[in-house]
């Protein structure tokens, strides 16, 4: 499935929880197809949960030159 069916689907359903729903429902799915994606990454190997926790100045600097 390509990645423009995908967001297309992603994007009814947040019309549709937006419509039937609320705003608090299409909070809670915009919300929870984050934490989906963000796990669907890491699962992939695509995503390092050091990356999220990590100091922005230690990501920048190369792994040799870290203070210790």
């Amino acid at each position: 499935m390509s990645l423009a069916v995908i967001g297309m689907i992603a994007g009814m359903a947040l019309a549709f929880a937006g419509y039937f729903g609320g705003f608090g429902a299409f909070l809670l799915v915009a919300a929870l197809g984050a934490v989906g994606f963000v796990v669907g990454r890491f699962l992939e190997g695509d995503l390092d949960l050091g990356d999220l926790f990590r100091a922005r100045d230690d990501r920048l600097r190369p792994r040799d030159d870290r203070r210790r």
